[in-house]
């Protein structure tokens, strides 16, 4: 085991398993993983901010870190980039988000090919629509669909690459149903994933209902649950209207109340969001994936809130 450097024994997360391990070797060690997110900075001083978060959050010990690819594709270099330079000078595993959009498969195979070497853990996603475009239309020689990705990589590269994909408990948005998404996520899986990280949620029961679906099917992948708390009332109406995500009512109450006061939504969005955690972890999901949105305080707050209650990682 690979200690993390700031990571010390009060450490909610606790010691990173290893740089350069892939992570489905992370599963089954008797307790649950936790990652966080983080899409492409614009400009230089975001840059600088963004790897100022990740030092901040690597001294909790995080047993992966991710790295978005830029709305269709166009953070494709830098995405590399930032990868190598996450291990190189934070030391933390980055896994690379890989997505079909605006790219042939001479181009994917050229990305996995700067890839090698910099991660063995990558993302694999159809990706969204370019801004402006509702529909999802695949680039000349390109892919339609992950699951294509997902066995081309294979194809290709055979098992150099640790392969995850992303999962809506509620259903994809341009899903004509739950029963069809879960169809088309059988073939990502069988295409060979490893693990999978669902879209973010604020209702836990659709994550327990939708891995139930998932066993049901004979699909026994880990399920990773995608965590955000909610730092911005606005923001997260975004979200849930992109990728069809539910407010509950009383979540919507509480945010409602807190009004404008922007101290007073984060403390809601932090409490909520520790007591899906604690939940999640009571029965047994195999990971939290906290979708950051490049800043550090709410998830460190959720951590430190569950370390209060006294959840810990499983044998730690």
């Amino acid at each position: 085991m690979f200690t993390v450097s700031g990571a010390g024994k009060d450490s909610i997360i606790g010691t990173q398993l290893g740089y350069g391990m892939k992570i489905r070797e992370m599963f089954g060690r008797g307790r649950p993983l936790f990652s966080f997110e983080f899409f492409p900075a614009k400009t230089p001083e975001g840059e600088r901010q963004l790897f100022q978060t990740l030092a901040e959050l690597k001294g909790l010990g995080p047993d992966f870190v991710s790295v978005t690819y830029g709305a269709g594709g166009s953070a494709r270099g830098k995405s590399v980039e930032w990868v190598e330079r996450i291990g190189r000078e934070v030391g933390l595993e980055a896994m690379a988000h890989l997505t079909c959009a605006d790219s042939s498969r001479y181009d994917l195979e050229i990305t996995l090919q700067k890839l090698q070497g910099k991660t063995q853990n990558i993302l694999a996603l159809r990706g969204d629509p370019p801004r402006g475009q509702k529909r999802f239309e695949p680039a000349p020689g390109g892919f339609s669909h992950a699951n294509e990705l997902v066995a081309f990589i294979r194809e290709r590269f055979g098992d150099t690459f640790c392969l995850g994909g992303a999962a809506y408990p509620e259903g994809h948005p341009e899903s004509d149903s739950l029963q069809s998404d879960l169809a088309n996520l059988r073939l990502k899986v069988e295409a060979g994933l490893d693990f999978l990280i669902t879209q973010l949620f604020f209702d836990n029961q659709h994550y327990f209902r939708f891995v139930e679906r998932l066993e049901r099917m004979g699909v026994g992948v880990p399920v990773v649950a995608g965590i955000m708390p909610v730092t911005n009332a606005a923001q997260v109406w975004r979200f849930t209207k992109m990728c069809g995500a539910s407010i509950p009512a009383s979540l919507l109450s509480d945010l409602e109340k807190a009004g404008e006061d922007e101290s007073a939504v984060l403390q809601v969005g932090v409490e909520y969001a520790t007591g899906q955690v604690e939940e999640l972890l009571a029965q047994g999901a195999p990971g939290i994936h906290f979708y950051t949105l490049n800043k550090s305080p709410a998830s460190r707050r959720v951590l430190e809130n569950l370390k209060r209650a006294g959840v810990q990682r499983r044998g730690q």
